[in-house]
């Protein structure tokens, strides 16, 4: 009597650990740059400085008819001008993004509204994407500098580009 009371008490505990580790919810964690952009060229140079005290805004909706927000959550920048958040859920069927929210800078705070190019990094948080890390890299975002430093013309003249971006000939 004592060996299957044992028995049961067993198999009791493995069904209620298997229902509490189907049960728990995923959780990623979400990690990226935020850079003040000196040369105002909407990408990392050497002239580029990171931005402590950045706030950035992570937002994952559904896109049917109307946007369903299912996920938001903003993080801080620490000194090295790196935030990290965690998110909890799979959000697989969702459109994940951050987004600069504020520049601890009144000298370097402009965002570009131009749609396309709009300061958005894109992430995946679900399992079903073969990423097998929890963690997710979101690509740099900077603010823009109100006035480009002195240097830039001579870093974009080294990497080939025109004050306007176009490429040298």
């Amino acid at each position: 009597m004592e060996k299957s009371t044992m028995m049961m008490v067993a198999s009791t505990l493995c069904f209620l650990s298997f229902l509490g580790s189907a049960s728990a919810k995923d959780k990623f964690l979400v990690e990226g740059t935020v850079y003040c952009d000196t040369c105002r060229v909407q990408f990392l140079t050497r002239l580029s400085e990171l931005l402590e005290g950045a706030t950035v805004h992570v937002v994952c909706s559904q896109v049917d008819n109307v946007r369903n927000v299912t996920f938001t959550k903003d993080a801080v920048t620490d000194a090295t001008g790196t935030y990290r958040l965690e998110v909890e859920g799979d959000h697989e069927e969702d459109t994940c993004e951050v987004t600069l929210l504020k520049s601890p800078r009144p000298d370097c705070s402009e965002v570009d509204r131009e749609s396309h190019l709009q300061q958005a990094a894109r992430i995946s948080i679900t399992k079903n994407s073969g990423i097998v890390s929890p963690i997710r890299q979101a690509n740099p975002l900077g603010f823009l500098k109100k006035d480009r430093l002195p240097g830039c013309a001579a870093l974009l003249q080294e990497l080939g580009i025109n004050e306007d971006g176009t490429p040298i000939v």
